[in-house]
């Protein structure tokens, strides 16, 4: 564990806390809990990384779709192996089954932000709204700041999805 030191380093560890405590604080006063959201930060010239979280609807319900300004292109994808082959497809629909929680994770379902409008900074957040379809078709949105992290919040070092970060890919 490292010590923070500067005033500069303190006050982006500070909001980076308060950045995961509000996206799950904030995605709980609608029907579906968001919990553990964060995004993988990039490197300069990278196009496209990852937002992962842990998504409850108590009735049921759909994640219909995704956007960020800071993407040109938001999608909610799957990554799963097929023989030998690990494949990636965008989702059109994603079912949250009543009272179940579906964990969107490195390697598995996940939010991709493609066509990034700049470089994701450690500590810092960025904006996604998801958005749901309850089981009668109503539609409702959840506007979240996600805190942007080379692993999970709260995970141990080197925890990351080693080969996941997306890089320059095309999708």
């Amino acid at each position: 564990m490292s010590l923070i030191r500067t005033p500069l380093a303190r006050t982006a560890a500070a909001t980076f806390a308060l950045a995961c405590a509000l996206s799950s604080a904030f995605a709980q006063n609608t029907s579906v809990k968001v919990e553990g959201a964060w995004a993988r930060a990039t490197v300069q010239g990278q196009k496209g990384t990852g937002a992962f979280m842990k998504l409850t609807a108590p009735e049921g319900a759909k994640l219909v779709s995704a956007s960020s300004a800071a993407a040109g292109v938001t999608e909610v994808h799957e990554m799963k192996m097929e023989g030998d082959v690990m494949k990636m497809r965008a989702m059109p629909v994603l079912d949250l089954p009543a009272g179940k929680t579906v964990e969107l994770k490195p390697g598995g379902y996940h939010i991709m932000l493609l066509d990034l409008k700049a470089p994701l900074v450690k500590d810092t957040t960025v904006p996604v709204k998801l958005t749901f379809k309850d089981a009668k078709g109503v539609e409702s949105t959840q506007e979240l700041n996600l805190p942007v992290a080379t692993t999970a919040p709260g995970a141990p070092a080197g925890a990351g999805a080693p080969g996941h970060g997306h890089g320059a890919q095309k999708h």
